[in-house]
Order: C-alpha cells, then sequence, then structure tokens
C-alpha cells in the first residue's frame, strides 16, 4: 500500500476548492485532522507554484490575506488569478472574506 504524503493530502484538499472561494491554510490543517500544520500547508503550498493543476491562489491566510503571493511568478499574478474568478483584492487583501470562504470541514 502506498503511503501518501501530507504535501499530497494538502494539494488533494486544494483542488477541490471551488472557482471563485477561497480557504485557508488553517481550515486545511484542520480539515487533514492535524490543526497546529498550518503552517507546513503553507510549505506545501510554496512548493506547488509550477502544478497549474493546483489552484494554490485560492489559499490564502485566515484574514484574506494574500501571504502566498511572493511564490507566483509575475506581478500581482495571485490577484489577478482572483479577480478572473470574481474576487475583489484590495491591499493584498480579500474584499468580503467571509462571502467567499469555502470550509473543506463542512
Amino acid at each position: 500500500m502506498k503511503k501518501t504524503s501530507f504535501f499530497q493530502k494538502v494539494y488533494k484538499v486544494v483542488k477541490k476548492i471551488p472557482h471563485g472561494k477561497v480557504t485557508t491554510y488553517g481550515a486545511i490543517a484542520k480539515y487533514l485532522a492535524t490543526p497546529s500544520s498550518s503552517r507546513t500547508v503553507g510549505w506545501a503550498m510554496n512548493a506547488c507554484h509550477n502544478d497549474k493543476s493546483i489552484p494554490a491562489h485560492r489559499v490564502v491566510n485566515r484574514n484574506g490575506v494574500l501571504t502566498g503571493k511572493n511564490h507566483f511568478l509575475g506581478i500581482n499574478l495571485m490577484e489577478q488569478l482572483l479577480n478572473s474568478e470574481g474576487i475583489d483584492v484590495k491591499d493584498d487583501k480579500i474584499v468580503n472574506f467571509k462571502n467567499h470562504f469555502w470550509d473543506p470541514n463542512t
């Protein structure tokens, strides 16, 4: 039996985030039954930006801030990707964050 790595588990969850929605590092960690591993979820996100099948732009911090934006190529690419899905961003923070939040635990 093949053991799935933590990063692979994170990517599986991220691929489920609906178009036009975002989630947080903490919500993913909680879903994976490792609530104290938010930082490790962030590391997984930082490691996957070359894989276009993983919508890493949909993962933000608990306040809706685009903390991973520096790992995307180009200027403001994370913001541009979110804008293309109908999510407004102002000063690197999602406008109406609660309206766009997707909880994998529900």
